[in-house]
């Protein structure tokens, strides 16, 4: 009795101590957020939802083709396995800090004792085991894994925004790639006819053949052009392919519609300050909620050098048969109450804490580095977009003004008062003001799924229990 006072007062010291966590990192970091925009912001019009966003476009092929890429997507289909076995990983680490109960069941018939005979032997019962969770380490590992689940389902709409914004990019460069493929067809049937009337004028002796070369040689160099834009057509159509898994006849018979550039766009609406940014992107969220786990991580790595304790117990019945004879048997135990603690482990257990702290320290970096990266991203789409804005009329006027300058020198050509050398730089001038003119739009367009994409695509943050950091 004198032994098991002392282990008594031990046990009931450890039960007192059980629920208390050691010490571990905070769970969460400030980001280096600036404190306001530097870029301009988009104004005017009514706000936008950002979940509805895709619906202004006007444009029923569009939204078809972001719906089946997230269908088709193997990046969200993986996002969806990580969701189901971060759940899985909960339940388990919930479940460590319950008790464990199995069930057993036996039946035994043989000689088990000389002269007694055959005997058989029924027995079923009950087994406990439980681990106190003393220093929190069994609750650090159940929040470590709470916090990876949330930051799987985050990354699960993350990439659903970013298939999003990658399958409506792609989409928006085919069809200013059509709209490109039209100007260069219109400069090369120019080209085609500038050469033909050139060669009809060289066959009558009112030309020079170097002069009808030169037209034929410019000609050529249209149709080149026109072949080369038609096959980048081509691959943006096999890239919707591969990223929506539709038919490619099916896709090109829709392509076949005509297609319309969204006038204007609904406002995005701008958080007040970088740092309300947060709340909306769902990397940002990610990455906090892994910062929240690795902090988890350090206190279940102190909490394993300090003291264990555990409990087990068994209940059992049955009945025994021997010799013509039934006895039953009753059993039950409580025990032991075991103390364990580290004593030499060959530096093991410190080693694990100092791994675990440095995964915490990465894990803050990244984080610091992930919010510096969201505000970059917001702060680069709004200048492309503004400058957009401002180009366009500049642009606009640069081709109408090219356009009729073309038409007059070319005018003059064809009634003999100018040259070819004249016509051709004109009507490069011209290529390359109504080319910059459709990149122009298409880089407006490019710019407004950006700042969709940076502000999170109409994902918001959910309402979180704060973690425990004692």
């Amino acid at each position: 009795m004198k032994l098991l006072r002392p282990l008594a007062a031990a046990a009931g010291l450890l039960l007192l101590l059980a629920g208390c966590a050691v010490p571990r990192p905070p769970a969460s970091v400030a980001g280096d957020a600036p404190p306001r925009w530097y870029a301009s912001l988009p104004h005017g019009g009514r706000l936008a939802d950002l979940r509805q966003w895709w619906q202004q476009f006007n444009d029923p092929l569009l939204v078809d083709l972001v719906e089946a890429a997230q269908v088709a997507n193997p990046d969200i289909a993986i996002a969806g396995t990580r969701i189901a076995e971060a759940r899985a990983t909960r339940v388990a680490a919930r479940a460590a800090t319950l008790p464990a109960v199995d069930a057993n069941a036996s039946l035994v018939r043989g000689n088990a004792q000389a002269g007694v005979g055959l005997a058989t032997i029924v027995q079923s019962g009950a087994q406990l085991a439980w681990e106190a969770d003393l220093f929190g380490r069994l609750s650090a590992r159940s929040d470590a894994a709470s916090a990876r689940l949330a930051g799987a389902e985050a990354g699960w709409h993350d990439a659903r925004v970013a298939v999003a914004a990658e399958t409506a990019t792609t989409y928006v460069d085919l069809r200013t790639c059509e709209r490109q493929l039209a100007v260069v067809r219109n400069d090369a049937r120019s080209r085609a006819e500038t050469a033909r009337l050139t060669g009809l004028s060289a066959e009558a002796g009112f030309t020079a053949p170097a002069v009808a070369a030169q037209a034929r040689a410019s000609a050529a160099e249209g149709a080149a052009r026109a072949t080369q834009q038609q096959a980048q057509c081509d691959l943006l159509v096999k890239a919707l392919v591969a990223l929506t898994a539709m038919r490619e006849p099916t896709l090109r018979e829709r392509l076949a519609g005509r297609w319309s550039e969204p006038a204007s766009f609904a406002v995005l609406a701008m958080p007040s300050v970088p740092a309300a940014l947060l709340a909306q992107r769902p990397d940002v969220f990610q990455a906090e909620r892994a910062v929240e786990a690795a902090s988890a991580d350090v206190g279940a790595a102190r909490a394993d050098r300090f003291p264990r304790l555990s409990l087990n117990g068994q209940i059992a019945g049955g009945f025994l048969h021997a010799g013509g004879q039934t006895s039953d048997v009753q059993t039950w135990s409580i025990g032991p109450l075991a103390v364990s603690l580290p004593v030499f482990d060959g530096g093991r257990l410190a080693a694990a804490e100092d791994a675990a702290t440095a995964r915490y320290g990465e894990a803050a970096a990244l984080y610091a580095a992930r919010v510096r990266q969201a505000v970059r991203e917001v702060e680069e789409a709004l200048v492309n977009l503004e400058s957009a804005r401002e180009r366009s009329e500049d642009a606009r006027v640069a081709v109408e003004g090219y356009q009729a300058s073309f038409a007059a020198t070319e005018a003059r050509y064809r009634s003999g008062l100018g040259s070819l050398i004249e016509l051709e730089d004109q009507r490069r001038v011209l290529l390359a003001a109504q080319t910059a003119l459709v990149s122009l739009q298409r880089e407006r367009l490019a710019a407004w799924i950006a700042l969709y994409r940076a502000l999170g695509g109409g994902w918001q943050r959910p309402d979180m229990p704060v973690a425990r950091s004692e």
